[in-house]
């Protein structure tokens, strides 16, 4: 199987007759959040193809950002409840190894960083792989958006948020903050031009 998000064809007609009482708020509050999370799904697939490390540290930056401003909709909304007690098959998850190579291969030795597990448990710092986190959080959002895909929309927005909370939103948030200092790094750490003449000049005044 490619790494393309698998289209669902076949609905369940108890699901189907349910799911279409969803409120139209509701519907269009799911529809954006689809929107979002199929936008990020394709860009990260492309950016894992890019051959400029630089320009796709900067751009993921952005579409992480991006995917995170969806989880914190979802956070801040009453816990969805499924239509029913058991989840239904969505299909098998898409595989995305190809993918995490690739991006870990593009980043380099930017792939792996250090991480505060829990900043309000004990302060264990873990080593993690911007390749795997990526490529996690890929895996959760696509899962709920194959439900949403074929016609379950409560499910979609139940899986989507208790995923953020349980696992891809602080993936994503680690992620974030790795991919921020990257580029804090290469905007700060790089040298100003002139800054060695300024610097002499200004002691040379304290000197006199």
């Amino acid at each position: 199987m490619n790494d393309a998000d698998p289209q669902v064809v076949v609905r369940d007609d108890t699901l189907a007759r349910d799911e279409g009482s969803v409120r139209p708020e509701l519907a269009e509050f799911a529809q954006q959040i689809a929107d979002q999370v199929a936008s990020f799904l394709l860009a990260l697939r492309a950016l894992a193809k890019e051959p400029n490390a630089s320009r796709a540290v900067s751009l993921l930056l952005l579409e992480v950002s991006q995917v995170l401003l969806a989880g914190a909709r979802l956070g801040v909304q009453t816990d969805f409840t499924p239509v029913t007690e058991f989840q239904p098959d969505a299909g098998p998850d898409p595989d995305l190894d190809a993918m995490r190579l690739r991006l870990a291969e593009m980043l380099g030795d930017l792939d792996t960083y250090a991480e505060l597990f829990d900043p309000y448990g004990e302060p264990d710092v873990v080593v993690s792989n911007l390749s795997d986190d990526l490529t996690s959080v890929a895996t959760s959002l696509a899962h709920g958006l194959r439900h949403f895909r074929a016609g379950r929309v409560t499910e979609a927005l139940w899986w989507w948020q208790f995923s953020y909370v349980a696992s891809w939103g602080s993936e994503a948030s680690a992620a974030l903050r790795a991919l921020q200092a990257v580029v804090s790094h290469d905007r700060l750490d790089a040298d100003i031009p002139g800054e060695d003449d300024q610097l002499a000049a200004a002691n040379e005044m304290l000197e006199n």
